[in-house]
């Protein structure tokens, strides 16, 4: 099982700064393309929040009709750019999709489970995880504890250093943290919000952010206040089941970067 991360997306309208300067469209048709052409293919892709920037009906239509390019089931959640009525109201179609309510749900993915959280408070930056759906949580994971679990979420559960980017962390992570250290299947926290690839050691689980789909935030761990977006290389993450070893995470950059050099050909002998 292969299950291809993207996030941060932010889809705006044509005549948008994110279109014409930050390309986030063109951007993301070619993560698609990308992930459709690696071998292995991955089983399915998880848009891990901040899908469009501001959450209006046009943004989502953009970003579906990018999505027509994908062979694969496609899971979307919300960040805090985003809004749940207007998802709901574009991908009508997708049945995982609760009708009402914060936007929570399971997905089967063979021998690994994913939990879809939903970290969005309305009109905020910041996330928030309150009583209600850490019990949503809670009832899932009793309801599979055998089962080897993913949990998704946008905002990250943890402080990163970047100081602008942890003012709008997330609301209920202790609450988080006690809960997933009640469960020994939970393979890995994966979420969006950062632009950049950060990884940490939480509760008795791994945590990580995915780099966007376009622009990266810019990594400054000084003391000051100020964020800036920078072209680095974007990237998807492939969350890999290897069976008898668990969760591996790679990162996959999008892009041309030229064809490998064999050193060691399929027979193991040395090439060069």
């Amino acid at each position: 099982m292969i299950l291809a991360q993207i996030t941060d997306c932010h889809i705006a309208p044509a005549d948008h700064i994110l279109t014409t300067r930050y390309r986030t469209s063109d951007y993301l048709a070619d993560a698609i393309t990308h992930i459709e052409t690696l071998d292995p293919k991955p089983d399915a892709i998880i848009a891990t929040g901040d899908l469009v920037e501001s959450g209006s009906r046009e943004e989502y239509e953009r970003f579906r009709e990018l999505l027509k390019h994908s062979s694969l089931p496609v899971y979307l959640m919300v960040g805090n750019h985003d809004s749940r009525e207007g998802l709901r109201s574009v991908f009508t179609d997708h049945g995982y999709l609760p009708e009402d309510g914060y936007i929570q749900y399971a997905v089967d993915l063979g021998p690994v489970r994913m939990l879809v959280t939903d970290t969005l408070v309305d009109g905020q930056s910041d996330g928030r995880l309150c009583g209600d759906r850490l019990a949503w949580l809670e009832s899932q994971l009793d309801g599979a504890p055998d089962i080897p679990t993913i949990i998704a979420m946008h905002h990250p559960p943890f402080v990163t250093g970047i100081r602008k980017m942890d003012s709008m962390g997330l609301d209920g992570s202790d609450g988080l943290k006690q809960l997933v250290t009640r469960f020994d299947n939970v393979e890995r926290i994966i979420c969006g919000h950062l632009h950049r690839p950060i990884t940490r050691r939480f509760a008795n689980t791994v945590v990580s952010t995915c780099p966007g789909t376009a622009h990266q935030i810019q990594l400054d761990i000084r003391d000051g206040l100020g964020l800036g977006v920078i072209m680095e290389p974007p990237a998807v993450y492939l969350h890999a089941w290897i069976e008898d070893e668990g969760l591996v995470t790679h990162t996959s950059y999008v892009g041309d970067h030229g064809t490998a050099d064999v050193i060691y050909d399929v027979n193991g002998d040395r090439a060069v």
